[in-house]
């Protein structure tokens, strides 16, 4: 494995948002556990939009478009929990995370996961707060790019000087010299200008027509606050760890508040990070397509036991696996 892993307590589950998609991302999923074609077969039925034959072979076309990104992206996520917890029943133990946490529209997954939410109604939330956040895009256009190299006291003074035009503000503070900057068109472009100018290592424009996680988003989180508000959210069965200010969600009015103000709010993935350690947090398992998180977190502190459950190498269907869960014991 690429990391040593170390003997672990405390688990903490999270879970990937928009852009961790790729295809095929269901292939592996589908052919080796019955508990995850269960959540593509019920996906499939409450979606109604042929969701498992877009996480098993849709083209990267149809996989980047924002409606068909989130809810693909939420339900094989829900799909790599269902074989986590599949895996962990086979070998008689519990499976009981201290903790969930979500990186944007991932966190509609850990409230799906922590209970706050059923399945149903969290596929039906992420599939409406795509288009949501696509009308919301035709509204108010705008973008987002990433900055690294520059701290992020740095970026968000680089983004007041950029606002005279219009938003422009700090979207995403991954790690330290990782942030993504969101806003509308030409307050955004002066913004990456003057992070060029700041000798950032690098300034790059995301394929991305929408300024996620900015005021240009507030249509659309009318839109989900109206949708959340007919719901009765229950109370965590264990605690959310939110983007917004990095807060323990315990109660549902904490987590219906996040739910509610996550799309107009930065996600500080980071401080969020920091707040799973205070805790004892001693073990991250990604699940979902990819490993996006699994990397920041090892920027993030590299000690920290974390891994990716969809990795060919070290992942749940790996031969590593059983280090895994040697460690745990």
């Amino acid at each position: 494995m690429d990391q040593e892993v170390k003997p672990w307590r405390k688990l903490v589950i999270i879970f990937p948002g928009q852009g961790s998609q790729h295809v095929g991302m269901g292939k592996a999923l589908m052919g080796a556990s019955r508990a995850a074609r269960e959540i593509f077969r019920r996906a499939d039925e409450v979606l109604n939009m042929g969701i498992s034959r877009l996480c098993l072979d849709g083209d990267e076309a149809e996989l980047g478009q924002t409606v068909n990104q989130q809810p693909a992206t939420f339900v094989t996520s829900m799909a790599w929990l269902a074989a986590l917890q599949e895996r962990f029943a086979a070998i008689d133990r519990p499976l009981e995370p201290i903790l969930f946490a979500g990186h944007s529209m991932g966190e509609f997954t850990a409230a799906v996961a922590a209970g706050s939410l059923t399945f149903e109604e969290g596929a039906v939330l992420v599939k409406e707060r795509g288009r949501l956040m696509e009308e919301a895009g035709h509204e108010n256009p705008g973008g987002m790019a990433s900055i690294l190299g520059l701290s992020e006291a740095t970026v968000t003074e680089i983004c007041e000087a950029a606002s005279s035009e219009g938003y422009v503000g700090l979207a995403t503070a991954n790690c330290e010299g990782q942030n993504v900057i969101s806003g509308a068109l030409r307050p955004l472009d002066k913004a990456m200008a003057l992070a060029e100018t700041a000798r950032a290592r690098r300034v790059v424009r995301l394929p991305i027509s929408i300024a996620s996680h900015s005021p240009l988003m507030s249509r659309a989180s009318e839109g989900m606050n109206r949708l959340l508000q007919r719901l009765q959210i229950k109370d965590p069965r264990a605690p959310l760890v939110g983007n917004v200010n990095a807060d323990i969600l315990d109660t549902e009015p904490k987590v219906y508040g996040e739910l509610r103000d996550q799309l107009t709010h930065g996600v500080r993935w980071s401080k969020s990070v920091d707040a799973m350690k205070a805790r004892g947090a001693d073990m991250f398992m990604e699940a979902g397509p990819g490993n996006v998180l699994t990397r920041l977190i090892r920027r993030i502190d590299y000690d920290l036991n974390s891994l990716s459950l969809s990795d060919e190498n070290e992942g749940l269907f790996s031969e590593s696996w059983k280090r895994v869960e040697a460690a745990a014991l």
